[in-house]
């Protein structure tokens, strides 16, 4: 693999490039942390900002599938955890657009690449959300898979990222807990209640098991990203992690698993499953997911229609007069 190892502005020699990168790796390999001001690899810069818009982006459009389901929600108890959920999320959107903004990009710019489809966002979010099971599901397996990316990638190398994943990752791992309390409440319920949590999961289990990225194998990002450390783990070993901590979590609430080919080897303590459909991943994250296209169009029409908080807020620090919003 080519490596870019020049900042933009260095205009150095390829020795003096050569000597700063073994420097850098050599910081990284020490345990520091690189901040903004430090010299970075070109390379090393544009693996993160591609990394963490992704994570902005999928955030604030993580936040879609179950925000739809928060007027349909069958407690009031439920409907202000998935409230305090949903917000929760678009907050970390909005951490992770600044730590973004600290490699260069800025936050307007990230947020018109997402509305106008130029950029990612993951997988998993691509899909409805079709049964309040789905909640469910999204909040214990899809938050977990999360949790063990983010938890790994808040002790990686460059500081403003993993500073920002500390705190989001104590809100995560809260997430998770309620969803897997809603997942036993319909696991122990009626036949209905958990017919219907493993209807979601079988719709889900495909999905889950792509979301950490394609396999080692196949991945042109991995082997970078963990020389660099901005990931300590690869995609296959958060899948085998993921795997180890919650298939048997699953099993102890009666639920099937929809891999024939799922089994585990003791003498490894490695899970063997159906390799998923890599070609499928690639076409849902390009947006060709069953509902990309409403994803987007709903995160544009959230940015229209807030247009004019954005002016408001450009004319108070401007001393100008203050715009009215529109009228209904």
């Amino acid at each position: 693999m080519v490596i870019d190892t020049k900042s933009s502005s260095d205009g150095l020699s390829s020795m003096e490039d050569e000597q700063r990168l073994a420097e850098f790796e050599a910081r990284i390999n020490r345990g520091e942390k690189i901040e903004p001001r430090d010299w970075m690899p070109e390379g090393y810069r544009k693996q993160l900002i591609r990394l963490i818009h992704i994570h902005a982006n999928s955030e604030i459009c993580g936040a879609l599938p179950e925000g739809k389901w928060i007027p349909h929600a069958p407690t009031f108890k439920r409907k202000l955890a998935l409230c305090a959920k949903v917000q929760d999320e678009v907050g970390h959107a909005q951490l992770l657009y600044r730590a973004a903004e600290t490699l260069g990009p800025s936050r307007e710019q990230m947020v018109e690449d997402l509305i106008n489809g130029k950029s990612k966002f993951s997988n998993v979010f691509h899909y409805p959300s079709e049964t309040w099971a789905d909640v469910a599901i999204i909040a214990w397996l899809i938050d977990a898979a999360a949790i063990i990316n983010q938890t790994m990638m808040a002790e990686g190398s460059y500081g403003p990222y993993a500073r920002a994943l500390k705190r989001i990752c104590y809100e995560e791992a809260f997430h998770m807990k309620h969803g897997y309390e809603m997942c036993v409440v319909l696991a122990r319920g009626t036949k209905k209640q958990f017919d219907m949590l493993q209807d979601a999961l079988n719709r889900w289990w495909n999905p889950i098991m792509m979301f950490h990225g394609p396999a080692d194998k196949v991945s042109t990002h991995t082997n970078l990203l963990v020389r660099w450390k901005i990931k300590l783990k690869t995609n296959d070993e958060q899948r085998q992690q993921f795997l180890r901590q919650f298939v048997p979590k699953m099993f102890d609430l009666g639920l099937k698993i929809p891999d024939e080919n799922l089994r585990y080897e003791e003498k490894t303590n490695t899970w063997h499953y159906t390799e998923p459909d890599w070609d499928e991943f690639k076409r849902v994250v390009c947006g060709g997911g069953p509902l990309s296209n409403e994803r987007i169009a709903t995160r544009r029409m959230a940015h229209e229609d807030g247009l004019w908080v954005r002016e408001a807020l450009a004319a108070c620090a401007a001393n100008r007069p203050v715009p009215m919003p529109p009228a209904n």
